[in-house]
């Protein structure tokens, strides 16, 4: 019964501490930078699922290496200034070349993360990532 019980209690335990995501708040995301080897040459998706909070607003660049700029607030707030305000950027570089086009996403969503997005991108491997945190003046 002892045994019994602490089979149990390991599984869990486990089950718990795997659930748990590395990114509860955005003043977090230097988190994923410190862990950074744990991402690196692994699916975007591994990183993201490690994120609790929304990302409202994500941006790809075609270059080389490509990347895709998130954020924790909509593009609507990113315009609107407030002093004082914390912008914490997250940027997560990938090998291959990402097929990210403006004028093809759709009208008022061109910022948004949506499930297609994942879908197409959440494969694609990572090879750096940056965290940049900024206070608006």
């Amino acid at each position: 019964m002892k045994y019994t019980f602490f089979i149990f209690s390991l599984i869990l335990f486990t089950i718990n501490c795997k659930a748990q995501q590395m990114v509860q708040t955005p003043d977090d995301a230097m988190k994923l930078k410190i862990n950074e080897q744990q991402f690196l040459h692994k699916p975007m998706d591994s990183l993201l699922k490690q994120i609790k909070p929304e990302l409202k607003f994500v941006m790809g660049t075609r270059d080389y290496p490509s990347y895709f700029s998130f954020r924790f607030i909509t593009v609507e707030e990113l315009r609107r200034s407030e002093k004082g305000r914390k912008i914490v950027s997250l940027y997560v570089y990938v090998k291959e070349l990402i097929d990210w086009n403006f004028e093809k996403r759709p009208k008022k969503q061109e910022y948004v993360w949506t499930k297609e997005d994942a879908a197409k991108y959440g494969g694609l491997d990572v090879i750096k990532i940056k965290v940049i945190e900024h206070i608006q003046d």
